[in-house]
């Protein structure tokens, strides 16, 4: 399965610290990720993560691009809904893209815990189908 992750600037250390505790399941997976992002990602957990530009840069719309050609499976994005930012309208055109898409989407650490660990158990294979 294809995963991205993107995380707010407020959120980058939860989602270093969300890819280890759940490198196990990660790691039998393609990862995609907006720079920063996947850079601490990487660093953090050894892991092989392909990396978009940053999410201001235009990341987000390399993300929304590939959810819109299908070729992400689940998306990870952590937000800050206390600070809204400059890039706002980039944020909402991939959680709309997601919607449109039927592509799993976690905003926060809670449902990205319960995402990972379906994944782990098989119960996000119907994506193999939708990919075909």
């Amino acid at each position: 399965m294809n995963i991205a992750l993107v995380a707010h600037d407020n959120k980058k250390k939860l989602m270093e610290n969300l890819c280890v505790a759940y490198r196990h399941i990660l790691s039998k997976h393609r990862i995609y990720a907006t720079g920063t992002t996947g850079q601490l990602v990487e660093d953090a957990t050894g892991l092989n993560v392909s990396k978009y530009l940053a999410g201001h840069l235009g990341g987000g719309q390399q993300m929304g691009a590939q959810i819109a050609l299908n070729d992400i499976d689940l998306v990870i994005f952590l937000r800050d809904p206390l600070h809204q930012k400059q890039y706002e309208p980039d944020i909402m055109s991939v959680l709309r893209l997601c919607d449109v898409h039927n592509i799993p989407l976690a905003s926060n650490l809670a449902t990205a815990e319960a995402l990972l660990l379906a994944l782990d158990h098989g119960d996000l294979d119907w994506r193999n189908n939708v990919r075909r």
